[in-house]
């Protein structure tokens, strides 16, 4: 069933699609009306994805390369001439251990996830300021708020990956204000614990991004909790 949304019509790409926060968000946007263009490096996942919706859009790409991201900007815009929304689900955890447990080859690891949003963010941001309601979220943790010495890597890319979140979002406002007209983009920040049983949650949530103006959701922070 199609569902009436603000949404309808939108090219959404989700980077690190293939988890299942991006399965159930892909499945949401779609069922919205949305185009969904889901990007992964795993070949495996990706065809999987691929026999689970075979009319889904789907790119295979390094999000930590920005040589190929740039190619990958480059066929999207040959294919739908350019997005209006970005979901960042790259990510994974790797901790414990104390803070004597906080390797560099974890954080190297992690670290991923702050270099593909950076490239992504970059590579299609005039796509999101074009765009008369371009959006821009990422899926952040509540570790920010309270880190652990065990955890204190991972709080760390996650809270280096909000601050560059609200710059774009800062970066936003000034390129409207500059330009005499009332901002149409926003960048969104989603907090959750975890985010497993939460995906349905999630995919609701990004859904909404496209009911209210940008000036609604632009450099907020949502928090994702269970219900109850």
């Amino acid at each position: 069933m199609i569902i009436d949304e603000g949404v309808r019509g939108r090219t959404v790409l989700l980077a690190g699609g293939t988890s299942a926060a991006g399965r159930a968000s892909t499945r949401a946007l779609t069922a919205a009306g949305a185009h969904v263009v889901v990007v992964g490096s795993n070949r495996q996942r990706l065809a999987r994805l691929a026999a689970e919706m075979p009319d889904l859009a789907i790119e295979r790409c390094d999000l930590t390369a920005a040589d190929e991201v740039d190619a990958l900007r480059d066929r999207v815009h040959s294919a739908r001439g350019g997005v209006d929304g970005i979901l960042h689900l790259v990510g994974g955890w790797r901790g414990g251990g104390g803070l004597a447990g906080q390797s560099d080859d974890d954080f190297a690891f992690l670290l991923r996830s702050l270099t593909a949003l950076r490239h992504v963010s970059r590579a299609f941001d005039a796509d999101l300021r074009a765009s008369d309601a371009g959006r821009l979220a990422i899926v952040s943790s509540t570790a920010v708020e309270r880190p652990l010495a065990g955890g204190a890597n991972y709080a760390a890319v996650k809270a280096a990956s909000e601050a560059w979140v609200r710059a774009v979002a800062q970066g936003y406002t000034k390129h409207a204000r500059d330009a005499g007209r009332s901002a149409t983009a926003a960048a969104v920040i989603f907090r959750v614990t975890s985010l497993e049983g939460l995906e349905d949650a999630l995919a609701a949530s990004v859904v909404a991004l496209w009911d209210d103006d940008a000036t609604a959701w632009n450099d907020v922070v949502i928090d994702i909790e269970p219900p109850g």
